[in-house]
């Protein structure tokens, strides 16, 4: 029997460590790869249309699951467009495994054609970046690279040159030894006692929630309860905390929106729990704070703490709400659930008086009727710029919807690439996926890839021919946008000469009845509505210098609020309040 080559060894490897599915384009260098996928019983190649939707395709996999997704690109051009995409999986802690085919090994570092180091290009964008230039280093690199991707959650770059993939692989060297399931951090006996003592002492704590807090969601509500703290969130932590949440006081930061801002400056202490918030001009600077992070480099790095605590979110309130005493007085939740529901309340009025009959479409009125018509355990793709003001302003999380967005990386055009992926993942499962027109144009070739497959992904743009984003940033400056504007694109007619289903919606009367009929499609669909290009949106809190640039570029009308069912659920909260 002729042994494995070293392409058939690595593709061995993937299918033992879980992986199911391979993104990427072809290319000579890769061939062996493919090949051996194509005859692999365990593992699918996804052919997609550009290598950057292939990395974003298997980061939005891995962040569904938590297990490894894989990507890869021919030499030079083919693995440097997986750059963006592993990017975004790498700083989204999505384990992902790159393979970067190379050129022919005897000429690297000649100036061969389409050369390039991938080994090192990627270093930045990976835990884990290697050349394998024998057969020998394969096993042993390839598992290295899994256990980081999984071990460290984030991104590993394999360089492989074709001819030593078509090579014969060594005997007996393809053992897998890595663990796929991640231990739980305590916190030391130590730490848990001097954050008892921090907690006891303040009579006013706000918990402050990131993603860090995903299946922490009871521990959470049972920790808040005991103290009686309002609990805020990140963009990033909406959708595992917002849900069944009394405490509720909504989110912070440049989309924030409710009382988040005020609870997190008003306590005597904050506790970050599982977020690595960005935005230091949102935090607190005279406030006692205490981080909780699974991750130890990020504690302390977006502001000073008082104290540091080294563990996951869940582990840490199991050991420290049997520790703490409870807090009789519910004063300071109920005064901030008061301000949360005063806040949205003065929200809500802009986006929804008359939002029905408006022309062009409130892009927020869209998104509203988007809560309501998708599923229960949809997932959401979100492109950054404007749909992520909709997406967290009115996307209502309850437990089962997922919400995947470049919320870290900031990339345009990410929309479309993760609903594939999130799409490959359960074809019975929906997947809508929110992007602007001009992240939809950015990479549109790949909306072949869903009529190619026949994913029934739904795409919902929202199209106001312009970066509105972009638009209000030029704007926060004093400057009056420039280059931000496009020529009106019909969106539908291109989907539907794609062949996949078109639908144009000018009038907001339509919507409803254009995302119930996508929604019943059986195949991709695209609904392209004509939204207002005025409908932009500021923070909850801005400077003096901000505002002075808004009324220098006075000649766009900027709207402030707008929060969905939000407000619906923050009453339900006010009404529960104990009454003295």
């Amino acid at each position: 029997m002729a042994r494995q080559t070293v392409a058939e060894q690595y593709v061995d490897l993937l299918a033992r460590a879980g992986v199911r599915r391979v993104y990427g384009v072809v290319g000579d260098s890769l061939n062996p790869v493919v090949d051996a996928v194509r005859r692999h019983d365990s593992l699918e190649w996804v052919q997609v249309r550009h290598e950057e939707v292939a990395a974003f395709a298997a980061g939005a996999e891995a962040q569904l699951t938590g297990r490894l997704a894989a990507c890869a690109g021919s030499c030079g051009p083919g693995n440097l467009h997986l750059i963006n995409g592993l990017f975004d999986a790498h700083r989204s802690m999505a384990p992902v495994l790159a393979l970067a085919a190379q050129i022919p090994s005897g000429e690297i570092g000649t100036g061969y054609f389409q050369e390039t180091h991938p080994d090192r290009l990627f270093e930045e964008c990976s835990h884990y970046s290697e050349l394998i230039s024998s057969p020998r280093q394969m096993p042993r690199v390839v598992q290295t690279a899994i256990q980081h991707a999984v071990g460290r959650r984030g991104v590993s770059v394999v360089a492989l040159p074709g001819d030593v993939a078509a090579q014969a692989a060594p005997a007996g060297g393809a053992e897998l030894a890595t663990p796929l399931d991640r231990p739980t951090v305590r916190p030391a006996d130590e730490e848990l006692a001097r954050l008892t003592e921090l907690v006891d002492a303040a009579e006013k704590v706000t918990v402050f929630c990131g993603r860090g807090v995903e299946g922490a969601h009871a521990e959470v509500m049972a920790f808040a309860e005991k103290i009686k703290a309002p609990v805020g969130h990140a963009l990033r932590g909406k959708e595992h905390i917002q849900y069944d949440n009394p405490y509720d006081v909504g989110m912070s930061g440049l989309l924030g929106y409710g009382a988040a801002y005020e609870a997190m400056h008003e306590c005597d202490l904050l506790l970050l729990l599982g977020t690595d918030f960005p935005y230091t001009d949102f935090l607190p600077r005279d406030v006692r704070t205490v981080q909780v992070d699974v991750q130890p480099e990020r504690l302390g790095r977006r502001t000073q703490l008082d104290f540091a605590v080294w563990g996951d979110v869940r582990e840490t309130l199991r050991c420290l709400t049997p520790a703490v005493r409870e807090k009789s007085s519910r004063r300071f939740l109920d005064r901030m659930l008061h301000r949360h529901v005063h806040a949205l309340e003065g929200a809500v009025g802009a986006y929804t008086h008359d939002a029905g009959r408006h022309t062009p479409i409130h892009p927020e009125y869209v998104a509203s009727v988007l809560d309501e018509e998708a599923a229960d355990d949809a997932v959401f793709t979100v492109d950054t710029g404007m749909c992520c003001v909709w997406a967290a302003r009115y996307l209502t999380p309850n437990g089962r919807r997922r919400i995947l967005g470049s919320f870290v990386h900031g990339s345009m055009a990410n929309a479309l690439p993760q609903a594939i992926g999130a799409q490959f993942l359960d074809r019975s499962r929906q997947v809508v996926s929110l992007s602007g027109d001009g992240g939809f144009s950015m990479l549109m070739g790949d909306f072949l890839t869903l009529v190619h497959h026949g994913l029934p992904v739904k795409v919902v743009v929202f199209n106001n021919s312009s970066l509105g984003m972009v638009d209000l940033e030029m704007m926060v400056d004093g400057l009056p946008p420039y280059g931000t504007e496009y020529p009106h694109t019909d969106f539908a007619a291109i989907a539907t000469a794609a062949g996949a289903r078109g639908i144009r919606v000018e009038k907001a009367t339509q919507v409803r009845e254009a995302l119930r009929e996508a929604f019943a499609h059986d195949g991709p669909a695209l609904v392209d509505v004509v939204t207002d290009p005025n409908a932009l949106a500021i923070p909850p809190k801005i400077t003096t210098e901000q505002v002075t640039g808004f009324a220098l570029s006075a000649s766009r009308t900027v709207l402030t609020g707008g929060v969905g069912r939000m407000i619906d659920l923050a009453r339900a909260n006010l009404r529960n309040v104990p009454r003295p």
